[in-house]
C-alpha cells in the first residue's frame, strides 16, 4: 500500500498546485475524507501520511504568493493556536526521549498547526469561503452515500486496508444497533465518522443564502450530511446532528438566546440538587438515543476530578492514567477532549484548548455584530454553531485519525472570517444579492440582538 499512499500523495498535490487556492483546499479536504491516515510510508521510525506530503505542499504553494501572504493578518485567534501548539509540542518535550519526541510532535504539527494554516491562508475572503463549502458539499455526498452502504449492509471496504496500517487500531465493535451496522468510512471509528458531517453541516445550510440552484440544494445537500451523520449509528453523531439543528434553528429567536443559555444553567443547577448527584451523570443517561456508554462518559469526568492532583502540573506523560478498572476495561479509553488535552499536557493544556474555543466563539460574534450584510450576520451564526457544537462533541470523544486534522481546518476557515469584513478583499454591495426590502426587514428583524460574550 505504500506505493498507492505515494501515488495519491503526488496526485493531490499536483492537483493543489494547479488548482485556485479555494479549490486547493477543498481538494485538500476530499484526500481527509476519503484516504486513511493510517495507510502510510515509513521511513525508519518515521510514518508520513498522504495528508502530511499535502499539506507541506500546500503551504509552500501559498507562501510563494505574494496576493495570500498579503491577505493574511494575525488575529486573536491565530495567537491562540499558536500558544496551544507550543504548550502541547512542549510538555511533550518534557515527557518523552528528545528523537521520539521530535518525531511525535514533527507529525502532530503538520496534522493540527499547518493544517489551520493552510486554511487561513487559502481562504481569503467570503467568496473564497463560499467557493470552498461548494466543493466540500459535493464531496461529502458519496461520502453519506458509502456510510447508508455501510450502515445497511455492514460492508466497509476500508477495513481490509487496516493491516497495513503500522500501528495497532482497536477496531469498534460494528455490530447492529436498531437493526443497522456502524459506518465507519476511512476513519476507522464510527463516531469520528460521524462527526465530520456535524462540523460541515452548519456551513453547507449556510449556502441557502447564494443565488440560484445552489441556494435551493443547500437544503437536499443538508439533509444528506444529516443521513451521513445518523449512519454512524453512534449516539454521539446523533446527539451532535439534534443539537447543531437546535442551534440553527436558534438563528430565528436571537433574542431569546441569554434567557436559553441562563435556563440551561439552572436547569444543571436544579438537576444536580434534586438527583443528589453530580448533573452530567443524570443527563448522560438519557443522552443515548439509540445507546451507548453514557455512564463510561460520566464516570470518567470523576476519575479526573478525584485524581486532579496528579495530572494537573503535567498531565501523565503520555502513559495510561490507570482509570481502566473504574471504567470496566483493560486500558483507560479517554473519551472526551477535554480530559485528554489534561492527561497529556497538564491544566495548561486544557486552558489552551479552552481558550481556543473561546476565542473562536468570540470571533464569530464579533463578525456578527460587525457585519451590515444579512448574509455575514447568518455565516457567523453557522460559524458560532459549529463550535458550540465541538464543544459538546468534545465532553464525549477524543477526537483522532483524519477527523483532528478536518477539526484544525474548519478552524482555520473560522480564522478566516475576520477579513471578511475588514480585510483586503472587500465584498461586493450585498444589493447585488439582496433586493433592497429584504436587507431593511433582516435589519429590523436583528435590531436590538447584538450578541454579548
Amino acid at each position: 500500500m505504500e506505493n498507492t499512499t505515494l501515488g495519491v500523495a503526488i496526485l493531490t498535490s499536483v492537483l493543489v498546485v494547479i488548482l485556485r487556492p479555494p479549490i486547493a483546499f477543498a481538494a485538500y479536504v476530499a484526500l481527509l475524507l476519503f484516504y486513511p491516515c493510517y495507510l502510510t510510508l515509513s521511513i525508519g521510525t518515521i510514518n508520513i501520511t498522504a495528508a502530511r506530503i499535502v499539506t507541506a505542499v500546500l503551504l509552500v504553494r501559498c507562501l510563494t504568493k505574494p496576493e495570500l501572504r498579503r491577505c493574511f493578518k494575525w488575529q486573536p485567534l491565530d495567537k491562540c493556536v499558536a500558544f496551544s501548539m507550543l504548550v502541547y509540542v512542549g510538555m511533550t518535550f518534557t515527557a518523552m526521549p528528545l528523537k521520539e519526541a521530535i518525531e511525535n510532535r514533527g507529525g502532530f504539527l503538520l496534522d493540527t498547526g499547518l493544517a489551520y494554516l493552510v486554511a487561513r491562508l487559502c481562504i481569503t475572503d467570503r467568496e473564497a469561503f463560499v467557493t470552498t463549502i461548494k466543493w466540500i458539499a459535493l464531496i461529502l455526498v458519496p461520502l453519506a452515500i458509502l456510510g447508508v452502504i455501510e450502515s445497511c449492509t455492514g460492508w466497509q471496504p476500508y477495513m481490509t486496508m487496516m493491516r497495513y496500517c503500522p500501528w495497532e487500531i482497536r477496531v469498534l465493535d460494528v455490530s447492529l444497533r436498531s437493526g443497522f451496522f456502524r459506518a465507519t468510512g476511512a476513519f476507522g471509528h464510527s463516531i469520528m465518522f460521524g462527526t465530520v458531517f456535524v462540523l460541515f453541516l452548519p456551513m453547507v445550510y449556510y449556502l441557502r443564502h447564494e443565488r440560484g440552484y445552489w441556494g435551493t440544494w443547500a437544503y437536499p445537500l443538508s439533509i444528506v450530511l444529516i443521513i451521513g451523520a445518523l449512519s454512524s449509528m453512534s449516539s454521539g453523531p446523533w446527539v451532535s446532528v439534534i443539537f447543531v439543528i437546535l442551534c440553527l434553528a436558534m438563528e430565528h429567536f436571537k433574542k431569546w438566546l441569554k434567557l436559553v443559555l441562563i435556563g440551561i444553567l439552572l436547569s444543571c443547577i436544579f438537576i444536580g440538587i434534586a438527583s443528589n448527584r453530580p448533573f452530567y451523570h443524570v443527563i448522560v443517561s438519557y443522552a443515548n438515543p439509540i445507546g451507548g456508554s453514557g455512564w463510561h462518559r460520566a464516570k470518567l469526568i470523576d476519575c479526573a476530578i478525584q485524581d486532579f492532583g496528579e495530572w494537573y502540573l503535567k498531565g501523565y506523560g503520555g502513559e495510561d492514567p490507570g482509570w481502566g478498572e473504574s471504567l470496566g476495561m483493560d486500558h483507560t479509553d479517554i473519551t472526551n477532549e477535554f480530559i485528554f488535552a489534561g492527561v497529556r499536557y497538564g491544566l495548561l493544556g486544557v486552558i489552551a484548548l479552552c481558550t481556543v474555543l473561546a476565542i473562536a466563539i468570540r470571533q464569530s460574534v464579533r463578525l456578527h455584530n460587525s457585519a451590515s450584510d444579512p448574509r455575514l450576520r447568518s455565516l457567523a451564526w453557522a460559524l458560532g454553531s459549529i463550535i458550540a457544537t465541538v464543544i459538546l462533541v468534545f465532553t464525549s470523544v477524543s477526537i483522532f485519525t483524519q477527523t483532528l486534522l478536518l477539526f484544525y481546518c474548519v478552524l482555520g476557515m473560522i480564522g478566516s472570517s475576520a477579513n471578511f469584513t475588514h480585510g483586503p478583499v472587500q465584498l461586493k454591495s450585498s444589493e447585488v444579492f439582496w433586493p433592497q426590502e429584504y436587507i431593511h426587514a433582516v435589519s429590523r428583524e436583528d435590531s436590538g440582538t447584538a450578541l454579548k460574550i
